[in-house]
């Protein structure tokens, strides 16, 4: 059983562990909303690059704060890596994939395959991904499929090379802050946004329609109190979460924030935006929760099943043996 859910383990960890992954899957669903509000009145590009600088400046604030060293050359080369994969190119690529015409409906399905490209590139790297773990990934993009079938399904090859490359580019940058040598957690953190967040004003600042021109005094209240929303909630709290999360358990569990997301987008939308439910919600519900179930408890079940079937061999070896001594009438 993992320790997240072990009785016998009530320590530190599993609290932490199971506090992270609530915090990933509930506020991320939250920020879907968000990202729309802000970008009412805000240029896209522009906006995500300032919430990561604003993020990572309280960040570096914190660490210093704390006693933290400044990193090492070497650090800082593999937090402008992740800083740019995941703080810059994933989060640009998303809109930039909306902008080229890419439906809604489409952009969900795409963004669940994160956990699975994330699982590849662990295999790859040497570690060991249970089967159980590949077939919860499976049905996990399954079930988001469903509930995303009632969006919009158009899409132009721009947007699809843009929404294919959003999770790519954010399971590379998840892969590497695994691997990778990087200083404390709080410093690691104001690293990777600040050289990210400021990769993405400056791409903003020179290539993005409207950038270099906004009127800040139209900006209305709920873009600024979405982007601040984003900003303390969305990177803070819920990145700082998942990037520990990253580093204290397996890729396959950190990955599925990424199937829990949209049902709590969905039901954000019913509560907020008054949208209605469908038939597929009931059938892709059970399945999201299978899946978690076999990330879960898949080593443990595993485990059951091969110690009940050499249960079961053995006692049909001793009836057998039994039978064979028996005297014959």
């Amino acid at each position: 059983m993992p320790a997240i859910f072990n009785p016998n383990r009530s320590d530190r960890h599993t609290w932490r562990l199971s506090g992270a992954l609530l915090i990933v899957y509930l506020v991320w669903g939250t920020t879907y909303f968000a990202l729309d509000v802000a970008m009412q009145s805000l240029p896209p590009v522009l906006m995500n690059g300032a919430r990561f600088v604003l993020a990572g400046v309280l960040m570096l604030g914190i660490a210093r704060w704390q006693g933290q060293a400044w990193p090492t050359a070497a650090q800082w080369r593999a937090s402008a890596l992740i800083g740019s994969l995941m703080a810059f190119a994933a989060m640009a690529l998303v809109v930039l994939a909306q902008q080229a015409g890419i439906g809604s409906g489409l952009m969900a399905t795409v963004v669940t395959t994160m956990p699975m490209w994330l699982a590849l590139w662990t295999r790859w790297g040497g570690e060991r991904v249970p089967l159980t773990s590949w077939i919860g990934l499976v049905l996990g993009a399954a079930g988001a499929l469903l509930l995303a079938l009632e969006g919009d399904f158009s899409t132009t090859l721009m947007g699809s090379l843009c929404a294919f490359g959003a999770p790519l580019a954010w399971s590379l940058g998840s892969y590497a802050s695994r691997r990778l040598n990087l200083p404390p957690p709080a410093m690691a953190s104001a690293a990777q946004w600040l050289l990210g967040g400021l990769l993405g004003l400056v791409v903003a600042w020179w290539w993005e329609p409207g950038a270099r021109s906004v009127a800040w005094a139209q900006v209305s209240a709920a873009s600024a109190l979405a982007w601040l929303y984003l900003v303390v909630m969305g990177t803070m709290v819920t990145l700082n979460a998942y990037l520990w999360l990253l580093k204290n358990t397996s890729a396959a569990l950190a990955g599925s924030y990424a199937f829990v997301n949209p049902v709590v987008a969905l039901a954000v939308g019913v509560w907020l935006a008054g949208e209605s439910l469908t038939g597929w919600v009931f059938i892709a519900l059970p399945l999201i929760g299978l899946a978690l179930a076999l990330i879960l408890y898949g080593r443990s079940l595993t485990a059951w099943v091969r110690g009940a079937h050499a249960a079961l061999a053995g006692l049909r070896a001793a009836r057998r043996g039994k039978r064979q001594t028996t005297p014959a009438g």
